[in-house]
């Protein structure tokens, strides 16, 4: 890794820090004070060590001191971030981009039908279409159901293989907290029946569209037990919902003992006799069992084991008697195995695809054979298993990502969903011949890329592994080091996250003079699971100290400097730019901690967290005690740091990260740092873990953050007088 001759980078940056410093003062002192939060100190002892926790008391929402600090914190940022110059001109450069782009989310063909999840351009949320005989009609548009009181987003859905009805799920304010419905297609009316706790339904209709599979939550929202000992059941259309009977639950079935983080799903096989158990939880893999689909629907199947957890089968495809599997187990990058859904031995099955270089991600099956969605270090391919047994390559037109792989059984070729830096979403058909074609469906935007281009490198971290990047940036850029950047990582749960997707509404930061870019760091999954498990449980601070070999190595190249480098990440993502920050607080100039998850060692306070254990651990065992240690954010924060500028995001109905991390980390931050530069918590009200905010709502925070990001870089029309 090449090396960064401090010296000079500091020097240069001293006079930009000395200026962005009393451009700082002079922007908090016009802004409300933020609250000092109150401390109570609270001890606990792990394993012969005690750490204390001054801020416990916000894990209680219902403590009267929470609202108040929430609402004072926003108030000194909203005043901060709105008195940035240029943010309003900004947020309308961002309008335009995200308005001009229409994104179809999913698509499903059923029934002769196209069913899509678009959000037409101009649009503020996502709406359910279905096309039939080249005509198109809404069928679920969730901003009708909006109003002043909260929006209404569409989670998820699925069409009945006869193209006669839709499951779908809406929730409110971002909750993701859905509330199951079916609609007829014919009319577009919905039926009566309604099923609440259904955030993970994960339907599967049976093949005569009569019914389907679908998982029921049992815990009470807000609470830690929300998403264990959840339950499969099978709903019959016409009928009671409360009537539906109970499938599998733990402690049900003797003969299927399960752990109380693990959710049962039933899936049931395209033209098949047979309906899968899938037993699952944070891991990529899952447990499998099968019997008959006609045992199933009423609760007295027999299940037959398949495939266990050591086994690291990631996903499978039942089609009549034909049973696909991925597994993984000593091919960290995937093989893919066929046996017999009557008789299903997977020691005993046949090897169809053997490891390659490269991941195997996804496998589905059509009339034409098998395809499989591939992974190569950050950049989608696909291959397709011929009737031959040949496994052929299908030559994308560009290097991008499949975002979605769909197929009907009785029909050739898939749709794919395709996108890359420079180029907008679109569906795509992959026809037998391995013809590539743009289907229409999603319009192309009028954004003129041309003035943009990509770059795709390798840093060698500090042990010799090569990690990959992406840089978007201004045609002529000038590597002296004064062009600011922002870089973003992820590197959790086995995800390939930050995989090329087209730049959209970014491109506002770009033409503002930035570099955006990306780190496919260890943790996520690049190059399938040995990748993955580099960054998990002990080895997670290979994720964080990528990102810093990184950001490094980008310095030392002269893209950029730390006196305008920031480094971002959102969710799990949290945690990488959390401990990038108080491992390296000198390194960069700004961070962006979206929905972060900032104090693991509570995971047990918060809905989403016992589940959680695989991927990070457990803290009644002292070895996932001490991984989680390492990977608290809130925990290593230290008094009398300078702590670069920072810009922390949550949302009030947020069920996978509780807000309680975000706000304890802007507490602690506030309380340490010597540096003078903000530390802002921005709310939004409306919103949860942000995937179902609207469009309106992504723009404001994107406005928001590429403002706080051109001021503390100190980006020329972004500095307070």
């Amino acid at each position: 890794m090449p090396t960064i001759d401090r010296r000079r980078l500091l020097a240069a940056s001293g006079a930009l820090g000395l200026s962005l410093a009393a451009r700082s003062a002079a922007a908090a002192s016009a802004a409300p004070p933020a609250p000092v939060a109150r401390v109570e100190v609270v001890k606990d002892n792990y394993f012969g060590e005690t750490l204390e926790d001054p801020y416990r008391w916000m894990e209680n929402d219902k403590d009267p001191d929470w609202l108040p600090f929430l609402k004072g914190q926003n108030a000194h940022a909203r005043a901060i971030l709105d008195a940035i110059p240029g943010r309003d001109r900004l947020l309308a450069r961002i309008q335009q981009l995200s308005g001009d782009t229409a994104v179809t989310a999913a698509v499903q063909r059923a029934g002769g039908k196209l069913f899509y999840q678009q959000r037409p351009a101009g649009a503020d949320n996502f709406k359910l279409f279905v096309r039939e005989a080249g005509a198109d009609r809404v069928l679920v548009d969730p901003t009708r159901l909006s109003g002043a009181a909260g929006h209404m987003s569409l989670d998820w859905w699925r069409a009945s293989p006869d193209g006669t009805h839709v499951v779908y799920g809406l929730s409110k304010d971002g909750s993701e907290d859905s509330v199951l419905h079916v609609l007829t297609v014919a009319d577009g009316t919905d039926l009566a029946e309604r099923i609440a706790n259904t955030e993970a339904a994960n339907p599967s209709w049976l093949d005569d569209g009569t019914g389907f599979f679908y998982n029921q939550l049992t815990g009470a929202v807000d609470t830690p037990e929300r998403y264990l000992d959840s339950q499969a059941r099978f709903h019959r259309l016409g009928t009671d919902p409360a009537a539906d009977p109970i499938l599998m639950k733990r402690g049900l079935v003797a003969d299927v003992a399960y752990d109380k983080i693990q959710a049962p799903v039933v899936v049931a096989g395209r033209g098949s006799r047979y309906a899968i158990l899938v037993l699952g939880d944070v891991r990529p893999e899952s447990r499998l069992l099968i019997a008959p689909v006609a045992d199933a629907i009423t609760g007295k199947a027999r299940w037959t084991p398949i495939a266990g957890f050591e086994d690291e089968v990631t996903d499978f495809d039942l089609s009549g008697d034909t049973l696909y599997l991925l597994a993984n187990h000593g091919t960290p990058r995937g093989r893919v195995v066929k046996t017999s859904a009557s008789a299903p031995s997977l020691a005993a099955a046949t090897e169809v695809v053997a490891q390659g270089p490269i991941v195997v991600e996804a496998i589905t099956s059509a009339a034409d054979g098998l395809y499989l969605k591939m992974m190569d270090g950050g950049v989608s391919r696909l291959r397709r298993l011929g009737p031959d047994g040949k496994v052929a390559d299908v030559a994308m037109p560009f290097d991008g990502t499949i975002s979605t792989l769909t197929a009907e059984l009785r029909e050739p070729g898939v749709l794919i969903g395709l996108t890359g830096w420079l180029t907008p979403a679109g569906i795509w058909s992959v026809a037998a011949d391995g013809k590539v074609a743009d289907t229409g469906l999603t319009p192309r935007p009028a954004i003129d890329v041309s003035a943009y281009e990509t770059v795709r490198g390798f840093t060698t971290a500090r042990d010799g592994t090569k990690v990959p990047y992406s840089l978007i940036h201004r045609k002529g850029l000038k590597r002296d080091g004064s062009t600011p950047a922002w870089i973003s990582a992820y590197g959790s749960y086995g995800m390939a996250a930050y995989t090329p997707a087209f730049a959209g509404r970014t491109l506002a930061l770009v033409d503002a003079g930035f570099i955006v870019g990306y780190a496919n760091v260890r943790g996520g999954g690049e190059y399938g699971r040995e990748w993955h498990k580099a960054g998990q449980l002990a080895n997670k601070p290979n994720t964080w100290r990528d990102l810093i070999d990184v950001c490094q190595d980008l310095c030392a190249q002269g893209y950029t400097a730390p006196a305008r480098l920031a480094i971002g990440g959102r969710s799990a993502g949290g945690i990488t730019v959390g401990r990038a920050l108080t491992e390296r607080p000198d390194l960069f100039a700004a961070v962006i901690d979206g929905v972060g998850w900032s104090n693991p060692l509570r995971y047990v306070a918060e809905q989403n967290g016992y589940g959680e254990e695989p991927e990070w651990g457990a803290i009644a065992e002292k070895a996932g005690y001490e991984a989680l240690k390492a990977i608290d954010s809130y925990q290593h924060v230290q008094d009398g740091v300078n702590y670069p500028a920072v810009l922390l995001t949550t949302g009030v109905t947020d069920p996978r990260v509780a807000p309680f991390h975000v706000a304890k980390m802007t507490a602690r931050l506030q309380a340490a740092t010597r540096s003078g530069k903000p530390i802002l918590l921005r709310v939004d009200y409306d919103a949860g873990h942000g995937i179902g905010s609207t469009r309106a709502q992504q723009d404001r925070e994107a406005a928001d953050t590429y403002a706080f990001l051109l001021w503390r870089t100190g980006v020329a029309g972004y500095q307070p007088a």
